[in-house]
C-alpha cells in the first residue's frame, strides 16, 4: 500500500485530505510544517508527497528543493496562489504536478493515482510497474503477454529495493537482506541477478550507483 506524506499547515484541510486518501486505500502521514516534513520524509519510506507551498518554518518550495537533492519521488504541489511565477518556480524545482486551492478531492485522488502509476507503486503486496505486475506473496510476475519467469531471489531483490525506494543500497546490504548475513558470496552474484531482472522485466527500474550498489527508481 502506498504511503503518502501530506504536508499542509491548515489542520482542517490536512484532515480532509488524509481522510479522503485513507478511504481511497492509501496510508497517510500528516504534517503541518516544512521542517517536520523533511524529518518525517527521512524517517519513513514515502511513495508520494502532497506539499503545500505556504508553510511555517520552511516553505514548500524549500522543502521540495531538499527532497529533490536525494529523491525523484512524485511531489504534488498545493497552493492558494494562482500567479504564473509561483507555478514556474514549482516546476523549475521539479514538482510533478500542481493544484490550486480550492480543488476537487476526487480530482486530487485521480492525480495521486496517476503519479503513483507512473513512478511504480505497491498496492498491498502487489507492485505495479507500467504493464508489469509483481505479486510478492505469490512470487509471480506477469505483463500483458503473460507470466514473466523471475526467480524467487530476483523477486525478493526487487521487494527489498522497492522498500528502500530512492535510497542507494550496497551490494552487501542486498546480500544480507535476501540471502542472510551468514551467506558468503562475491558482489558479482548481485550484479548478475540485477542484469537478469532488467532483461526479464524490460523496465528500467533499478539504477546502478557506481562504486556502491543499486537504487530502485522508475525512469520516465
Amino acid at each position: 500500500m502506498a504511503q503518502i506524506l501530506v504536508v499542509e499547515d491548515d489542520k482542517n484541510t490536512n484532515d480532509v485530505i488524509c481522510d479522503f486518501l485513507i478511504d481511497a486505500g492509501y496510508e497517510v502521514i500528516p504534517v503541518h510544517d516544512g521542517e517536520q516534513a523533511l524529518v518525517l520524509f527521512a524517517e519513513n519510506v514515502i511513495d508520494l508527497v502532497i506539499l503545500d507551498i505556504m508553510l511555517p518554518k520552511l516553505d514548500g518550495l524549500t522543502v521540495l528543493k531538499n527532497i529533490r537533492q536525494n529523491s525523484k519521488i512524485p511531489v504534488l504541489m498545493l497552493t492558494a496562489m494562482e500567479d504564473e511565477h509561483t507555478q514556474i518556480m514549482s516546476f523549475d524545482r521539479m514538482a510533478d504536478d500542481y493544484m490550486t486551492k480550492p480543488f476537487s478531492l476526487i480530482l486530487l485522488v485521480k492525480r495521486v493515482k496517476a503519479l503513483l502509476r507512473r513512478s511504480g507503486t505497491m498496492d498491498g503486496h502487489i507492485l505495479t510497474l507500467g504493464n508489469v505486475v509483481i505479486d510478492f506473496d505469490g512470487y509471480s510476475t506477469k505483463n500483458e503477454n503473460g507470466p514473466i519467469d523471475l526467480s524467487m531471489k530476483e523477486i525478493e531483490i526487487i521487494k527489498f529495493l522497492y522498500k528502500h525506494k530512492g535510497q542507494a543500497m550496497t551490494r552487501d546490504q542486498i546480500l544480507d537482506a535476501v540471502w542472510g548475513i551468514d551467506f558468503i558470496s562475491n558482489d558479482r552474484k548481485i550484479d548478475t541477478h540485477i542484469k537478469n531482472i532488467r532483461k526479464k522485466l524490460g523496465i528500467d527500474c533499478i539504477a546502478t550507483i557506481r562504486g556502491l550498489g543499486y537504487k530502485f527508481e522508475v525512469q520516465e
